[in-house]
Parts: C-alpha cells; structure tokens; sequence
C-alpha cells in the first residue's frame, strides 16, 4: 500500500483521499444516527437509508472508490427510491401511530432519511438549494402535527441537510480545481514542448535554409558558367557549393546533436523552470563552475536526460542535483516502478564511456538516483 501510494501523482493522491473522507463521514453520520435513534425498528429504517446514500455516492464518477462496480443505470435510481421509500414509511407510521413516542421517532427516522438524500443524492442535482428548500418544507408539513412542531421539523432538516449538503458540494469543488490545475500542468508542458520545437524548427531553418540557398545560386551559376565555356570559374563555383554543402553538414549535425551547443549552466536553469512547471521544486547543491570543463558537456545532457526522466516516469515533488569535482548526482522522490530498460540512459552511458565516466542508476519505491562519477585529471 505505501508503495502504491508513493506511486501515484499528488492530484490522484488528493482524489483518493477526498472519496474516502467522504465514504468515511458518510458512515459516520449512518453510525451517530443509528446510535441516536436507539435499538428499534427505526434503526432498520436508518441502516437501510444509509447502505441507501452509500451507494448513491459510490455510482458517481468523482467518488467511486472502485470506478465501475457498481452500475450507475440501475444504482441510483434504486438508492434514490429506497430513501423515498423509508421517508414514506416513516410519514405513514407518524400519522398512524397514537403514542408521542412512536411518533417522535418516526418524524427523527424521516428527518434523517432526507438528510441522507441532502448528503449523497441532492448534491447532484442541477436545482440543489430547491430541492434541499422542498424536502425542508414537505418534512415539516408530513412530520408536523402543529405549526410549532413543522417548522421546527422543517428548521432542523433545513440546518442540518444544508451542513451536510454545503460539505459535499465543497468537496466536488475541491476535486474540480485540483482536476484543473493537473490539466493546467499538462497544458503548460505541452506548450513548453511546443516552443522548444518551434525554436528548434527556426534554428534549423537558419542554418540549413541559408546554406541551400547559397548551394542553389552557387550551382545555377556553376551550370551558366560550364555552358557558356568558364569552365575554371565552374568549378570554382562547385567547389564553393563543396565547401558550402560540408559546412551545412557541420551545422546541422552540431543543431541535432546540441542545438548549437549544449551549456550546463542553460540545462541546469531549464530544469529548474520545466521541472516547477510540473509541480517539483529543484535544489541546485553545488557550482557547475566545480565540474572540470572537459565533462561540461556530457553533465548538462545528464541534466537534461534526467530531468526528462523526472517528468516521464515519475511524480516528483522535489529533485536534488548536486555537482561537483568528482562527479554529480539527480534524485527525486515518487518514482513510477522500477527504473527498467530506458533508452535514454542507454544512451547517457553511451556518451560518459569515452570520457571514462561511469553511470549508476539506483530506484526504490521511494527515491530514484542518477548518479555519475568521473576522475578530474
């Protein structure tokens, strides 16, 4: 179970807690009721109301603790009529019953049974403060046998279901701006990919457009010079296209592999604001100034890896990265599973072999580590 909880995202956390709080205090309120009504026929009335409101509240999708167990087809209208039905049956008993005390504890049995309605039911309608207003009013009316003891009746249901109401809809409300923010993270990230390929598309642009432009003219030129007999300016011409198309080469592959150079101090502040972007706060330890300049380069793609390794496959909160003469390490909490076969690493360890660097990976249900270690010479 705590690795099950470790794994899951802070808004799934925050989901699942709300629909056992809320399951929780729905029972609750059940057991306070049975024990207020005493050992009697009401308690069977209170008991069936309640298992009643549970399920009413398990068939709708932002409280199922187990999503499709129950059928909401059939399950809603089931508990929506069994409350019905013992608020009634309670109505039929006071209007019949000739003792006080049968008659008081019929009215308390109704009153809570549309209590129950107002807590796992009404919530749910599109005209709730109407529909809590008339179940107040028919209760007073049904239970009340003076105008003193109906809106007394009528007062308490009202104060009582409007508590319980208000606490439901408070925790929907909860659950939507959390459902929010997590698709306002999700948004946000993809607009960050977006403009990171954006960038990249305008660089490329930069570098490979000017050059086949060149190479274009250059080569027209070439073939005008070679048809009219300038065959020495020709290939004078073509070899400036050589010279041309090698250079573009050169470019691009330094583009594809680095986007013009990859910098450790630029990686370290894009990690920063892309890992805060997604709700994880990074702790710099350490100066990139103490790595040795001939590891510069290979520790700002293990920043960048790793930092696309926290928002892949994890769902961190916070993240260390610790630099120094030695070697650096990134760790994060909330890791999804074990870290298995990722390319990504693969090839992290296939850029640090030539320097003589080594690569290790350490995961547990609470914490994964990148770690590297080198020899500054």
């Amino acid at each position: 179970m705590t690795a099950w909880w470790h794994r899951l995202s802070g808004p799934a956390k925050f989901r699942v807690y709300s629909r056992v709080a809320l399951q929780l205090g729905l029972a609750t309120v059940i057991v306070v009721m049975a024990i207020t009504a005493g050992l009697s026929w009401s308690t069977v009335g209170i008991v069936v109301g309640g298992i009643a409101a549970i399920v009413a509240v398990e068939v709708q999708p932002e409280f199922a603790i187990s999503p499709g167990a129950v059928s909401r087809r059939w399950a809603l209208p089931a508990a929506v009529a069994t409350l019905a039905a013992v608020w009634l049956a309670d109505v039929v008993v006071a209007r019949r019953a000739t003792s006080a005390a049968t008659v008081d504890q019929a009215r308390l049995t109704g009153v809570y049974a549309v209590v129950l309605a107002m807590f796992a039911v009404v919530p749910f309608f599109r005209h709730k403060v109407w529909t809590v207003l008339g179940l107040s009013v028919a209760t007073g009316l049904a239970f009340g046998t003076s105008p003193a003891t109906a809106l007394g009746t009528a007062a308490g249901t009202l104060g009582f279901g409007g508590f319980v109401l208000g606490t439901t809809l408070l925790t929907v409300w909860g659950l939507r701006v959390v459902e929010e923010l997590d698709r306002a993270k999700g948004v946000e990230a993809e607009l960050q990919v977006a403009e990171e390929r954006l960038r990249f598309a305008r660089d490329l642009h930069d570098i490979v457009g000017r050059g086949f432009s060149a190479i274009a003219v250059k080569s027209e030129l070439a073939a005008v010079l070679s048809r009219s007999g300038k065959a020495d300016r020709a290939a004078a011409e073509m070899d400036e296209v050589k010279t041309l198309a090698v250079e573009s080469m050169g470019q691009m592959r330094e583009l594809v592999r680095g986007y013009r150079g990859i910098d450790l101090m630029t990686e370290v502040a894009g990690a920063r604001s892309l890992l805060s972007a997604v709700g994880c706060r990074l702790v710099v330890q350490g100066d990139p100034a103490n790595v040795p300049a001939r590891f510069h380069e290979v520790a700002a793609w293990v920043v960048r890896e790793g930092t696309t390794n926290i928002v892949e496959h994890s769902a961190a909160t916070s993240a260390v990265l610790t630099l120094g003469a030695a070697g650096m390490s990134l760790r994060n909490d909330c890791p999804h599973g074990p870290a298995g076969e990722r390319s990504g690493l693969r090839g992290l360890a296939e850029r640090l072999a030539p320097l003589g660097a080594s690569l290790d990976v350490r995961a547990s249900p609470d914490e994964f580590t990148l770690e590297i270690h080198w020899e500054s010479k």
